[in-house]
């Protein structure tokens, strides 16, 4: 269907593809991955014609139609209405739609047999294109990809870029090209919309390529993935679970074969070095030399999945409690986020905060961190320090600084020794460093902002969308470096792979409320299919029978008792914390205090730290007790 044969380009001096080559089948389901910066994009402008290969050719079947769907289509503006601008799919049948308008204009005072006729035959021909339910068809993949059916009647120009970006999606989907192009697709789409896309290209009639660095995305939608590496075009027969397996084997393979060789190279330079004065060795020593010059060089293998060690250091520890909301509600004029929702975060707790877009994830973040008004209660909880990381942070970086610059002015108190081994975790290593931060990509600018972030000796931390713009190898990166964070996080992402790995809590919005389950996204999708199969089951066996209607929260007045005990079980709770957080730094000092080679010399002194330091542990274990006691009464009053 279409065949790229030995393509070259090059930027500057600086070579992206040389004597690469792809062939691509119909119906096939691409995933094309690689680093940052490699030329995935720059591919998919060259097969769509917009930059020409430097050397090479790129040729495509007759019939082959191509649908690109890139980062540029953000700025497109319509006074149309989505649904209209969705439905530029169908050229030929809405230009057949308003001739049959015309028509039947003009037969309101014009009554010919030529006219009927006419009629007659734009309307065979607009039933011949499916016409009829294009509209249908339309409203399906919008609403599919997240938009309610109030959205359909508003004009483009109403909506962000990322949902523009959408429905220029649903226009491609619905154009059915012969190969679509998908540049970073679930970029702008939440779980469920990423869910529905999946679904839908399986059953794609024509061949598909995707940029991602979604792996759940690929896995569940792709056939075969080509790797951009080393100039060349690598493919693997499988979907990205596969590629990763595959390349294990090669790689492995390869390292033999390098290994053997350099052996090989070896013993021929001692063989040439020892016999090169003999004039009876000469012919076997010029042979040596030249089956070297003839050797096809097998190149190392470099590991791209960096195993990184983060040093995170706190001023301070927060209190087993960091945030609770009490009570709280927040709409937008009549668009109600949430309503007299409670809830609270532990020391940690690492959370997920999921679900569809619009239903005010990033409006929670916003509420925990004090900028959103409310009505109700938030309270933030003992030596809380926080930092704050979403896209328009990297509006904030100064873009005359360097890079090591703009970390040390972030006001760590890090040596540049420091923040060098930091950088050089987040891929900036030797002069990178100095790179100004105007000539860096989103990408790159994005891992300088998660860097000061998490320099900050925060010890707590909200992302929204942290790994946009990251590639695999970064996003692996952030994993890590979350996974050995010891404070708390929350975040807002629509990466299964992220939430996989990090979470150990989820936060979901369900009826203007915030719900959690206390375990893993894995654990938590298999509770919700659970949940599913059971309503379903429910619903077949009394199909009659109204909903299951979920138990309203219980209201309470302010000034009743049972709102005063609460009141005054939550202050007791707070004291409770800080006196047991006083309680671990004083046996924390005692055993330092009797660690000291000193003190073992003086039996006196060593008797007396020890009945302290048995007196602090019972003390920690009597107040520990008197906090889930009243935890107890806590959640006996609330429910």
């Amino acid at each position: 269907m279409l065949s790229i044969n030995n393509i070259s380009y090059f930027i500057g001096g600086r070579a992206l593809y040389e004597n690469a080559s792809l062939h691509i089948k119909p119906k096939e389901r691409i995933g094309l991955i690689g680093l940052n910066g490699k030329g995935k994009s720059t591919l998919l402008r060259m097969i769509d014609g917009g930059f020409p290969p430097d050397e090479g050719s790129i040729s495509k079947g007759k019939d082959c139609t191509i649908g690109f769907l890139n980062q540029d289509l953000l700025s497109y503006q319509s006074e149309e209405t989505i649904l209209i601008v969705a439905m530029q799919a169908f050229k030929e049948a809405v230009e057949t739609q308003k001739q049959i308008d015309l028509t039947l204009k003009k037969l309101e005072t014009d009554y010919t047999d030529g006219l009927v006729d006419k009629l007659t035959r734009l309307q065979e021909r607009f039933e011949s294109l499916d016409g009829y339910t294009m509209q249908a068809k339309a409203e399906e993949i919008l609403e599919g990809i997240g938009f309610s059916t109030s959205d359909l009647k508003r004009p483009l120009k109403e909506f962000s870029g990322g949902w523009r970006m959408r429905v220029m999606l649903a226009k491609l989907l619905l154009e059915k090209p012969s190969l679509l192009m998908l540049d970073e697709p679930t970029n702008h789409l939440d779980m469920p919309s990423i869910e529905w896309i999946e679904n839908y290209l399986r059953t794609y009639e024509g061949a598909v390529i995707i940029v991602s660095h979604d792996r759940h995305f690929l896995e569940n939608t792709t056939t075969r993935t080509v790797e951009v590496t080393h100039q060349q075009l690598v493919s693997y027969e499988g979907n990205y679970a596969f590629y990763l397996s595959e390349k294990a084997i090669r790689a492995e393979i390869q390292k033999g074969a390098f290994e053997n060789q350099q052996q090989k190279i070896k013993q021929t330079e001692r063989f040439i070095e020892r016999f090169r004065a003999k004039a009876t060795k000469s012919r076997q020593v010029q042979s040596r030399v030249k089956s070297l010059e003839r050797m096809d060089m097998i190149e190392d293998v470099v590991d791209e999945n960096a195993v990184v060690n983060f040093k995170f250091e706190f001023e301070q520890k927060s209190g087993r409690f960091l945030f609770n909301l009490e009570e709280v509600s927040k709409a937008y004029g009549e668009k109600k986020i949430l309503e007299d929702t409670s809830i609270a975060i532990e020391r940690g707790d690492k959370i997920a905060l999921i679900g569809a877009n619009g239903k005010g994830k990033s409006t929670i973040l916003r509420i925990i961190a004090g900028t959103e008004p409310i009505t109700g209660e938030r309270k933030m909880g003992y030596n809380v320090n926080m930092a704050f990381y979403a896209q328009h942070q990297l509006e904030s970086l100064n873009i005359d600084n360097e890079i090591l610059e703009e970390l040390k002015q972030a006001g760590s108190k890090k040596t540049e020794l420091e923040l060098r081994g930091i950088l050089g975790c987040f891929l900036f290593s030797g002069d990178d460093v100095f790179k100004k931060i105007k000539v860096l990509s989103g990408g790159e600018k994005s891992r300088v902002a998660l860097a000061k972030t998490l320099i900050s000796e925060a010890n707590f931390l909200m992302l929204d969308e942290p790994t946009n713009h990251l590639d695999m190898q970064s996003e692996n990166i952030l994993i890590q470096a979350l996974q050995q964070y010891q404070g708390s996080t929350i975040f807002v992402s629509h990466n299964r792979h992220f939430v996989t790995e990090v979470a150990n809590k989820i936060w979901y919005i369900e009826n203007h409320q915030i719900k959690e389950y206390p375990g893993t996204y894995e654990e938590y999708l298999d509770w919700k299919e659970k949940n599913t199969t059971v309503e379903q089951t429910e619903k077949k066996i009394s199909p009659k029978s109204s909903p299951k209607k979920e138990p309203k929260t219980k209201k309470r007045d302010n000034n009743s008792v049972e709102e005063k005990e609460l009141k005054g079980l939550r202050k007791e709770l707070t004291t409770l914390e800080s006196e047991i957080d006083k309680e671990e730094e004083n046996k924390k000092a005692l055993e330092n205090q009797m660690a000291l080679p000193e003190i073992y010399e003086d039996t006196v002194t060593l008797e007396k730290l020890n009945k302290e330091y048995h007196q602090s542990q019972k003390s920690i274990t009597d107040l520990t007790r008197q906090w889930e006691e009243i935890m107890l009464k806590i959640e006996a009053l609330e429910n």
